[in-house]
């Protein structure tokens, strides 16, 4: 025989199980018979506290991530541009900002926004963002690698700039200078826009760059690690090194071809070199006091002064002195010359 559940026993039922548990019974508190509502109000506190303590470890699990992300590259940052530094400079042509490349760009990002990010470090190796405020960078310094134009057209425009921290791990070598060229480098190898003379001048420009840091290196050894041919390096350590005279006799030097910019290296390296004159070992100018001679004269740095029937007191003798110290210190990095 079938048996059903009183349709007031399921009305009850469903009534007591939507009370909260958590709120002590009055009358059982009246009676003396509260303690299994204090049970209940004790688990949902515990509930609450573990549901708190387990949403709170996971923003702090974010944030760090968040810290890992921006120092790894992972994250973009919003940046003021004068908080970003150049100590590099661009390696591009000295009027890059009149050229019609440049202001297209401007014109896209004003219309469309900065589509790429520019790449930067840190200005303090030892610099962490705010655990607390991953994002939160205002008053820090950057210095920028790549993004040049990127980042002139947003202060033209008065806008903050889109960045990303170039990989740390080589921030603070000795040949860091290097590894910021070569950043710079690579992205504009990477585009393809460079002309011969700007990329020979980039490449020329990283080799100095190695060489000064210490580390001895090879023609070849340098091309492997860089990604060009060999040949180039010791064309590019030319162009570098004339790059003023090049630039005085070429006028059109940024639009001409590998080949033409060959033929002219050619010319300027045919032409005879001037020996540089140097100094004379020892020098002397002679003055005429009266009926007395004053002789004075300088040798491998050496000043010295010649002067018969001069009778000085000790103080005279200590204000020629400091006439001469005042002179020499007003003096002291220009070189003497006859």
């Amino acid at each position: 025989m079938k048996r059903s559940i009183p349709r007031s026993l399921v009305s009850k039922a469903m009534s007591q199980s939507s009370e909260p548990k958590d709120t002590p019974d009055v009358n059982a508190q009246k009676a003396g018979t509260g303690s299994n509502s204090a049970v209940f109000k004790g688990a949902g506190s515990a509930w609450k506290a573990g549901a708190l303590a387990q949403s709170q470890a996971a923003v702090e699990q974010g944030r760090a991530q968040l810290v890992e992300d921006i120092l790894r590259g992972r994250h973009e940052l919003q940046l003021t541009p004068d908080q970003v530094d150049d100590p590099i400079g661009s390696d591009r042509r000295g009027d890059w900002m009149d050229q019609e490349a440049f202001r297209t760009l401007l014109s896209s990002i004003e219309v469309n926004g900065q589509d790429t990010p520019i790449l930067v470090w840190p200005e303090d190796p030892q610099w962490k963002p705010d655990p607390l405020d991953p994002t939160k960078v205002e008053g820090v310094r950057f210095m920028m690698l790549t993004g040049r134009r990127r980042h002139a057209a947003a202060h033209m425009l008065g806008r903050k700039v889109r960045a990303i921290l170039a990989p740390p791990d080589k921030r603070n070598g000795d040949n860091s200078q290097f590894e910021m060229l070569f950043l710079r480098f690579r992205e504009n190898e990477e585009r393809e826009n460079l002309s011969a003379f700007e990329r020979l001048l980039a490449i020329g420009e990283m080799f100095e760059a190695l060489r000064q840091s210490g580390e001895k290196i090879t023609a070849v050894a340098f091309a492997t690690r860089i990604g060009v041919h060999e040949s180039i390096v010791s064309r590019a350590r030319a162009v570098f090194a004339a790059r003023d005279e090049i630039l005085n006799a070429f006028k059109n030097v940024y639009a001409m071809s590998f080949q033409d910019l060959q033929k002219a290296m050619a010319s300027v390296e045919a032409k005879p070199k001037k020996q540089a004159q140097k100094p004379p070992s020892k020098i002397t100018a002679k003055r005429k006091i009266g009926s007395r001679n004053l002789s004075l004269t300088s040798a491998n740095g050496n000043l010295s002064i010649k002067a018969a029937s001069v009778p000085l007191s000790q103080r005279k003798l200590e204000e020629l002195g400091d006439l001469i110290a005042d002179f020499l210190t007003k003096n002291k990095e220009a070189p003497m010359s006859n």
